[in-house]
């Protein structure tokens, strides 16, 4: 064992060695395991939300844990530390709905911003969501396994960056949600040193957005100047399309090429993947949440690149971007037929996470978290619920059913037909506007969950739907594209048998959506004549 580890340890790249020493960061955080054996002067320090007052109770000292709360609003100093020194470890945690001690709500991490101030400056140099920060997206919970990012279950959040400071760091938390932070609870582990190599460079982050891409523009995650070493990609995207989004290729422009001398050969590619992204979580790279299959709208997918092996040296600027580019289906595009090098109107965020030499220029400004969330793409939203307020459904058993996958929805309509022969759920719905729309059932799969057959207006749409599923979990069912004219529509939902191991016959239904297409699809109008009671379309 002994023989192997230090084979290992020995092949550590001398880029990390000279990464680590020209930031600042000791050869014992380079070397890891290896380089504790050998002293460096320093001091190690913590602080954090456990503060201790007298009490003679305890014999001079109660632990008492704070803040409580951080209402909307209020910005929390997690440290106000005086150099030089190096920060090693950041952790973090914080009540998340739903929770039985959160009554009122909680704040998730896509409506907190965290802040870091180097050396007294008046503009941060790290400024991003807390979630994304993490490789978190989309204000949702996802375990993250990697070198300088480990977010365990979904809720224990630890940064391992290394950050250096000359004189002072300050790091907030600053809720911008209407709700408040509920137990935050955090620790910042850091080095007191005696004096930083005249070379050091400053942890950098910041977090940006496009809903949706600009047209005719490649995305912008990171536009620099200075001279520094770039580490790190969180990228997210929403798709408002049909098909494959990630064609397009990353274009890096180092010190104010015209033409960028890095390019890739597909996003995928870039994040270390190949023939698309699939969910996964190493130490480099990984893509911690997709939430659907490929090839639907409204596809999220979360993904990171950690450059600690190979990071990117520029001297006096550099600039990170992306190609907006994907497949894209006929009824989007002017040819009138699938293929795969279409700019597409996604919707994306990034945070860029870089070291350099000195203040950061500001080439973005981080949005309010009201415009952090995602918008809306429902044309008609119903919730499945409300089958139950209005009775819309066969004899049987009728529950709500809440938890953390219900949080939009306030809870799912779970129906059990009593006789599965004679099992139906109802929804009307009044199209106002002829339109290119998507018709979607947002359904939990089950072991006790049955086969469903989904009807429009007496037109059966597709093959039955088989929701059994060993574990439980929250999927969209893409039935059609079409053009609806305006007019009052049912859709019906009759069980038809199970699957030979589900347990049951039941039904769960969060909501029912009829999906905006693109304005394009509108604007190019080749289906709008096509009669769906007769042809059913969906586009892939």
């Amino acid at each position: 064992m002994r023989v192997i580890q230090s084979r290992f340890l020995s092949s550590i790249p001398w880029i990390v060695v000279l990464f680590c020493m020209a930031s600042g960061t000791s050869l014992v955080m380079a070397q890891g395991l290896a380089g504790l054996t050998e002293w460096e002067e320093g001091r190690s320090m913590r602080v954090g939300s456990n503060a201790w007052i007298e009490d003679d109770m305890y014999n001079g000292e109660n632990n008492m844990d704070r803040p409580d709360r951080i209402e909307a609003g209020e910005t929390y100093v997690m440290a106000d530390l005086e150099g030089p020194g190096v920060i090693t470890h950041i952790w973090m945690t914080f009540l998340h709905e739903p929770h039985f001690w959160v009554t009122d709500g909680a704040a998730n991490h896509q409506e907190m911003l965290i802040r870091i101030y180097w050396d007294g400056r008046e503009k941060p140099d790290v400024e991003a969501p807390v979630g994304d920060f993490f490789a978190n997206c989309f204000g949702k919970r996802m375990e993250v396994i990697s070198l300088p990012v480990i977010v365990e279950d979904g809720d224990s959040y630890n940064c391992f960056w290394h950050m250096p400071f000359r004189k002072s760091a300050r790091i907030e938390i600053v809720n911008q949600s209407k709700k408040p932070i509920r137990k935050l609870y955090n620790n910042v582990d850091w080095i007191k040193k005696k004096s930083l190599p005249e070379n050091t460079m400053y942890f950098c982050a910041q977090y940006r957005q496009e809903y949706p891409a600009q047209k005719g523009k490649d995305y912008l995650v990171l536009n620099a100047e200075g001279k520094g070493y770039y580490v790190g990609t969180v990228y997210s995207v929403r798709t408002r399309s049909p098909a494959w989004f990630g064609e397009g290729d990353e274009k890096i422009y180092i010190d104010g090429e015209a033409k960028p001398s890095i390019r890739g050969t597909g996003t995928e590619d870039y994040f270390l993947s190949a023939w698309g992204l699939k969910p996964n979580s190493t130490p480099y790279f990984g893509v911690p949440f997709l939430n659907q299959q490929e090839g639907i709208v409204g596809q999220m997918t979360c993904s990171y690149r950690w450059h600690v092996q190979d990071p990117l040296v520029f001297n006096t600027g550099i600039r990170v971007t992306f190609e907006t580019f994907g497949w894209m289906s006929p009824d989007e595009n002017k040819e009138h037929k699938a293929h795969s090098w279409n700019e597409r109107e996604d919707d994306f965020s990034s945070v860029a996470f870089w070291y350099q030499q000195g203040p950061t220029k500001k080439f973005t400004e981080t949005p309010s978290a009201e415009e952090r969330k995602l918008p809306s793409l429902e044309r008609i939203l119903i919730w499945g619920k409300e089958a139950a307020k209005s009775r819309s459904h066969g004899a049987g058993d009728v529950k709500m059913e809440e938890g953390e996958l219900y949080l939009e929805s306030g809870g799912q309509l779970v129906y059990g037909p009593a006789d599965p022969g004679d099992g139906w759920v109802e929804f009307s719905f009044a199209v106002k506007e002829k339109e290119p729309l998507r018709l979607i059932l947002e359904l939990t799969r089950a072991s006790d969950y049955g086969i469903w057959q989904p009807v429009l207006n007496g037109i059966k749409l597709g093959k039955p739907i088989d929701l059994y599923r060993p574990q439980s979990d929250l999927w969209e069912y893409h039935l059609m594209d079409f053009w609806p004219d305006p007019g009052n529509y049912t859709l019906r939902l009759e069980c038809v048998g199970k699957n030979r191991d589900a347990s049951g016959h039941n039904i769960g239904i969060n909501s029912i959506r009829l999906r905006e297409r693109r304005p394009r699809v509108k604007a190019f109008g080749y289906d709008k004549d096509k009669d769906w009671r007769q042809e059913q379309i969906l586009y892939d």
